[in-house]
């Protein structure tokens, strides 16, 4: 499991002011909720660029007051025009305590469709599901190996571990491996052609007995 840390201090005043007064020294107020108490701290945005700007789902461990807290990112705030960090919440991972969070959809395997010249579209990046801390994973895999095509893989097909309950219906399509135009427009090239030929082969037999 890919974790990230962060190096923060605890904050004793949670206030509007001074919270903007954090941030105009660069340092980003956050929370981390669902435990026993409620934490909030701070820490300088350098602490929080690998963590947000990152595709990849990572456990965090917030060092904060002498303390390690185990959580994950559930939400973040930026500024409307400036896209820089406002606020961030945590909620803390506490033992069998399920949390709804959302993990990474990777592929496996090669599709036969993409080596034919298909070109393989991912519908769902990210899927929501309902996990304790115990079952945790840091990726979904789903199988490509079979997608022809036209084929799409759905969301029955993900590779799913016990402990793991996806909160999407089993028929949402998440990849698709499409047919490019060059390609389709080979195949009706080739259809048309088809009958034309042998609608030319049909009218030859009757000119030649004609002939006879």
């Amino acid at each position: 499991m890919k974790t990230h840390s962060i190096n923060g201090e605890l904050r004793s005043a949670t206030g509007k002011k001074s919270s903007a007064a954090l941030r105009r020294e660069n340092i980003v107020p956050a929370v981390i909720y669902g435990g026993e108490n409620n934490i909030h701290f701070h820490a300088h945005k350098r602490e929080f660029k690998d963590l947000v700007y990152s595709a990849d789902f990572k456990v965090v461990e917030v060092n904060a007051g002498g303390t390690t807290t185990k959580c994950i990112l559930k939400d973040l705030q930026t500024h409307p025009v400036t896209d820089e960090l406002v606020h961030l919440d945590f909620q803390e991972m506490v033992p069998n305590k399920k949390m709804i969070l959302e993990l990474p959809i990777r592929f496996k395997g090669e599709s036969p469709g993409v080596k034919t010249g298909g070109k393989i579209q991912q519908l769902i990046r990210r899927i929501k599901v309902k996990v304790n801390p115990e079952s945790l994973v840091e990726e979904i895999f789903v199988d490509i190996s079979k997608l022809e095509l036209g084929m799409s893989a759905r969301v029955r097909e993900l590779e799913i571990n016990d402990g793991i309950e996806v909160m999407l219906p089993g028929a949402t399509p998440v990849a698709i491996v499409e047919t490019p135009r060059a390609l389709k427009s080979a195949a009706a090239d080739d259809g048309a052609a088809t009958p034309a030929a042998e609608g030319a082969e049909g009218a030859a037999e009757p000119a030649a007995e004609a002939a006879k």
